[in-house]
């Protein structure tokens, strides 16, 4: 199989596996114990947060560890704007459900809710932000980087309007952690979202940072671990395992981001010429390294996924239409785009072990793939390339 899908998880690490093994086995102590087996656990759960601390510039102790993205977004969400009154929360319209999904929830505890647009290209305008920010909004959560489309919203600014209304600032960093330069220091974001299998890491474990001096309600209760913060043992296999990933993306940041980048071009550049009526989606310059996101019009996105995975080719139409709900992806619907080429995307997501054979293995199955969608196509005489 050829792995194209590595926005949706990422393969684990050989080196994050040696690093899991002697916790799932021999070193199985539970963090919390004081005998020797429990000092052994806790000490490596200390070291996987200063790797994690490490990947994105902050202290360990700014780095709550947690069960992945979904969790680290629920928890700044609930955690800290629930306790508040009753304001407002600023988002974007193309927020991955882990955060307008706790959104709606609050919305309906009474907190007020403003959605962003976003222009076609999917980018989020600070001057949005600057019309809607407000003396009673409480929260403003914008992602770093699109799942869908693969777009880098500038949070920089974002966090700067923020900070000059006296407003804290969340990004959901899922999908750039580790992929792009990630500073929490030099972005001057209060809260961070960053999840495991997304770099390489197990499933199961994510991390929230939160810039010292803020203070969020537990969502999980229990035996107050995480300093009260979050509740319950912790999975200290899955905890090493996403601190040695962090070490290794850190090391090998500027190998794994030229060889993504050189992939994802490729990919690109030959797609777009070798296949008419495509179209790459998405902001061309401000977008992650690995990410390729097409519409192939007259061709339906998971007729396509299915007929790539007969050649052994893994890929996704980014969250286009959900399995589980069916509905069209709010991505591509907040950037305009009609239903034909909402229905017609496809998501191509480089990682760092895939190699230029696997570019030009599925160039050639795409090709021959969309001519055979497109002579049955229903949208055959509606478009003159189709008829070629």
């Amino acid at each position: 199989m050829i792995y194209l899908d590595n926005a949706a998880s990422t393969q684990i690490h050989d080196d994050v596996v040696d690093s899991m093994l002697p916790f799932l086995k021999e070193q199985f102590g539970n963090p919390s114990s004081i005998h020797r087996y429990g000092r052994q656990s806790r000490k490596a759960v200390e070291k996987a947060r200063k790797q994690i601390a490490q990947l994105v510039n902050a202290e360990p102790s700014e780095i709550l560890i947690t069960s992945g993205g979904t969790e680290s977004n629920t928890t700044v969400l609930h955690g800290l704007v629930s306790k508040l009154s009753r304001g407002k929360i600023i988002t974007s319209s193309i927020e991955h459900d882990a955060v307008l999904e706790p959104c709606k929830r609050l919305e309906k505890n009474g907190h007020k809710l403003e959605y962003l647009p976003v222009n076609d290209s999917g980018m989020v305008e600070p001057t949005s932000l600057e019309q809607k920010i407000s003396d009673d909004t409480t929260l403003v959560s914008i992602m770093l980087a699109n799942n869908e489309i693969g777009t880098v919203q500038p949070i920089s600014e974002f966090a700067r309007i923020c900070h000059s209304h006296n407003v804290p600032f969340h990004t959901d960093a899922v999908q750039a952690v580790g992929k792009i330069p990630v500073d929490v220091k030099a972005t001057n974001v209060d809260f961070l979202s960053i999840s495991s299998h997304k770099l390489n890491g197990p499933k199961g474990v994510g991390a929230l940072y939160i810039r010292e001096g803020f203070a969020i309600d537990p969502v999980i209760l229990g035996g107050g671990q995480e300093r009260g913060m979050r509740s319950g043992t912790e999975n200290v296999a899955g905890i090493v395992g996403f601190g040695k990933a962090c070490e290794i993306a850190k090391n090998n940041f500027d190998t794994n981001l030229s060889g993504m980048l050189s992939l994802r071009d490729d990919l690109i550049r030959k797609v777009t010429d070798e296949i008419s009526g495509v179209t790459i989606n998405g902001d061309l310059e401000s977008r992650l390294p690995n990410n390729a996101h097409f519409t192939f019009l007259g061709v339906n996105g998971e007729d396509l996924i299915i007929k790539l995975d007969e050649h052994g080719i893994a890929a996704s139409t980014g969250s286009a239409c959900s399995i589980n709900t069916q509905k069209a992806s709010h991505v591509l619907q907040a950037m305009g785009f009609s239903h034909e080429q909402i229905t017609g995307s496809l998501r191509l997501t480089v990682g760092i072990f895939n190699t230029q054979d696997d570019v030009n293995k599925t160039v050639i199955a795409l090709k021959q793939i969309v001519k055979e969608l497109r002579d049955v196509s229903p949208f055959k005489d509606k478009y003159s390339f189709l008829q070629n």
